[in-house]
């Protein structure tokens, strides 16, 4: 799809320096810019890429000024970055803006579908699913028995939701992401054998949540495993049995969290964190990445290491540690003196 300078101007409320008439149909970074392409220019670091630039269209703040003779044409808005990133998600919106059911696919009869949604090619919809209007399932997709899907969610290529769960509005499940898979649940007999301990429970997503690729949530053993509104969570994150994690709070990758952990609201978890099970962390609280969590966190606390100290006690404690052959050196010399020893 091609949009021309003035298309674009009209869109983000700016005006046309240069050829209103001229296309694009792609867009790229500015200093790989080609023709037919539009790119942006908001840090001032970038700025000499301008004048060389081959995009066709290039969006700057409306103070630019050119010191040197351009090839490209002007879009002058108050904020390119916004105005950049505003482009972007009506790009992504016409991008994913597909609607109808394909073949083959498996709708169930007893599942009630909203308006103007798409299912894609090879995906399976269960008994008494619901889905809300402008949904978006992705082809190899699933969607188990009984599974409620809000309105506005895009569930990506190969998504699977178990039986029972519950999808918000506006949440996004990127592909080979599972929701509600068995936690992990087995209780040892005299034998020392395992028996697999029934997981009847589900996983609740609030609205406006976002799931990275292959991500798994388990299902609760019993009631649910729930994501509260507005939480993000990165590719690659294990969510066990029964956890709650609280609004606004988001998670980087290969972060794991154990069963029946609550996680409050507004935190943010670094990558391959390891926190235990059974465990309450508060609010506001920031754990930095491969730290291992195994106590209850206060409101606010910032930790850091494995096991996790205070932030500031880690970094002072870490001065020691890179010292540490200095440290012993010197801790020897000195009890060699005290001793008289030459």
């Amino acid at each position: 799809m091609k949009f021309t300078a003035q298309q674009i101007a009209g869109i983000l409320d700016g005006s046309v320096v240069g050829d209103e008439t001229i296309e694009v149909s792609k867009l790229s970074k500015i200093e790989e810019g080609t023709e037919g392409s539009l790119t942006f220019l908001a840090n001032p670091k970038y700025k000499p890429y301008i004048y060389s630039t081959k995009a066709s269209i290039t969006i700057v703040n409306s103070n630019f000024e050119a010191e040197e003779e351009l090839s490209t044409t002007l879009i002058k808005v108050e904020d390119a970055y916004a105005a950049f990133t505003k482009l972007l998600e009506y790009y992504n919106q016409i991008k994913l803006n597909k609607s109808g059911i394909e073949n083959p696919s498996h709708v169930s009869e007893s599942s009630k579908l909203g308006e103007n949604i798409y299912i894609g090619a090879f995906s399976y919809i269960g008994d008494n699913v619901s889905i809300g209007d402008n949904v978006k399932i992705f082809p190899n997709s699933y969607v188990g028995d009984n599974v409620t899907i809000g309105d506005n969610s895009i569930v990506f290529s190969g998504g699977k939701i178990y039986s029972e769960c519950v999808i918000g509005n506006n949440c996004v499940i990127n592909s080979g992401a599972i929701i509600g898979a068995d936690g992990f649940g087995f209780a040892p007999d005299e034998k020392g054998e395992y028996s697999k301990i029934p997981q009847i429970g589900n996983v609740i997503l609030e609205d406006n949540v976002d799931i990275g690729a292959g991500t798994t949530i388990d299902r609760a053993t019993l009631g649910s495993t729930i994501i509260r509104k507005g939480v993000k969570l990165d590719n690659q994150i294990q969510i066990a049995h029964n956890v709650e994690i609280g609004k606004n709070t988001v998670i980087a990758a290969q972060t794991g969290i154990a069963g029946s952990t609550k996680i409050g609201e507004n935190c943010q978890i670094g990558g391959q964190v390891g926190i235990v099970g059974h465990i309450s962390i508060g609010n506001n609280v920031k754990i930095q990445a491969q730290s291992g969590i195994g106590r209850n966190v206060k409101d606010n606390e910032v930790l850091q290491g494995s096991p996790a100290l205070a932030y500031g006690d880690y970094n002072k404690s870490y001065v020691y540690f890179k010292n540490l052959p200095k440290i012993v050196k010197s801790i020897n010399e000195l009890e060699k003196k005290v001793n008289g020893d030459n």
